[in-house]
């Protein structure tokens, strides 16, 4: 599994954070062409290699030349989310954006839930509605780009599982809309929840609330570098200021294997989910099962099991990927009796599959052929198939069965 691990001694903006990912092998070329499509109007894209305390690392930014004369905060975070005080965008403003372009579902989906945590903290913060906020620090062109960038460019290098180390906010107090403001800021320390931060020792806004935004939607805090985790490309983002460290966040591009830290089970674990029924009409069971299997599980069936007080009963297994656990689990509540889901891991085996279209003497078979380091181990006609040719041409089911099984040896 492609994962990332983040490690923000410097703290984290979304400028940095894109910035480390060209930086880590995102062409420039292929965000301006994504970004075209979320017609924002002029903005120049800046994006250069510059040296911070001896490290090389690439600065992104986004330069808006109509707000020059309205920005007056030039000592921000990492010298990029501007306060434009004019502009005032809510929530339904910035998903208005993302619905007009012609970005993919799934990285308009993904930078909404950026945009929603941080309305939740800012609404928090000022004791609001997610509705109601304005995003005074955030919600300008630049911010959006940063968004969306970020989620094109985890995209671009195919990342499944994204980690944090713990996070550098800095201290002090940030001249901010409202007046001065602690650092990290109030809704910075709303969307730093649950994740390990620390102030560190510059006297400086190091982390942004984009920055906290999008560790907390996409990422998993860990202490240190995940179990299993294996580094194969560095990529480093710059700040705009100079401090008394390096300002930069890096990155660690790598593969996943084994172990992952956060769950302790193998990455490439299946589940089991199952529930024992005693009080259903047992007819119903066989459609459960058919409705299990056509939401997405790998295999379902029942089990016949003894519950108290001596009743027979049985018990519904489906066997599901990770990400398909509450789709199934809320199927099994609104389609049985049951009260309660059990859900454990398992490792499973499985010999790579395909089908195959054979010849019998009575008509076509489709064959399900299991394959073994390269070679045929296992063939097993469709049974459907093999009924349908029976019943038509008034043979036992059993020839058709045999004739396709030999016709799939020769396959």
């Amino acid at each position: 599994m492609k994962a990332l691990f983040i490690e923000p001694f410097a703290g984290i903006s979304g400028n940095m954070l894109l910035g480390a990912l060209m930086d880590a092998g995102v062409p420039f070329a292929y965000l301006e062409k994504e970004f075209a499509k979320l017609k924002l109007g002029r903005y120049a894209l800046i994006h250069k290699s510059v040296n911070k305390s001896g490290i090389q690392a690439t600065y992104f930014d986004v330069d808006l030349p109509e707000y020059h004369e309205h920005e007056h905060d030039h000592d921000h975070p990492h010298g990029h989310e501007h306060h434009h005080h004019h502009l005032h965008r809510n929530l339904h403003d910035i998903e208005a954006i993302l619905d007009g372009s012609e970005l993919d579902a799934e990285v308009i989906a993904r930078a909404k839930a950026v945009f929603l945590e941080i309305a939740k903290a800012e609404a928090k913060v000022h004791g609001t509605t997610v509705e109601e906020i304005h995003f005074h620090e955030v919600g300008a062109i630049d911010t959006v780009l940063d968004v969306v960038g970020n989620i094109l460019a985890l995209r671009y290098l195919k990342i499944e599982k994204i980690f944090t180390a713990p996070v550098c906010t800095g201290y002090g107090f940030v001249e901010c809309a409202h007046g001065l403001m602690p650092v990290p800021a109030p809704a910075t320390a709303e969307l730093l929840q649950d994740l390990p931060h620390y102030r560190g020792t510059v006297d400086k806004e190091m982390t942004t609330p984009t920055g906290a935004a999008l560790l907390k939607a996409l990422a998993s805090p860990v202490r240190d570098i995940p179990k299993g985790f294996v580094g194969k490309i560095t990529g480093y983002g710059a700040g705009t200021r100079d401090v008394s460290i390096p300002n930069v966040l890096r990155i660690n591009v790598g593969e996943l294997s084994a172990i992952t830290q956060e769950e302790g089970v193998p990455a490439k674990a299946m589940l089991v989910l199952e529930c024992n029924i005693d009080d259903m009409n047992p007819q119903i069971m066989p459609y459960v099962i058919d409705q299990l299997l056509a939401a997405g599980a790998a295999d379902a069936w029942l089990q016949p099991v003894i519950m108290k007080k001596g009743r027979p009963a049985e018990m519904i297994k489906a066997l599901c990927q990770p990400a398909d656990r509450d789709r199934l689990t809320r199927l099994l509540f609104e389609e049985t009796t049951t009260l309660g889901v059990r859900c454990y891991f398992v490792q499973r085996t499985a010999l790579e599959r395909r089908w195959e279209m054979v010849q019998t003497e009575w008509g076509p078979v489709r064959v399900k052929v299991g394959i073994l380091d390269g070679r045929q181990v296992n063939a097993v006609p469709e049974f459907e198939d093999c009924r349908v040719l029976a019943e038509k041409a008034g043979v036992p089911l059993k020839f058709v069965e045999y004739a396709a099984l030999q016709a799939a040896k020769k396959v």
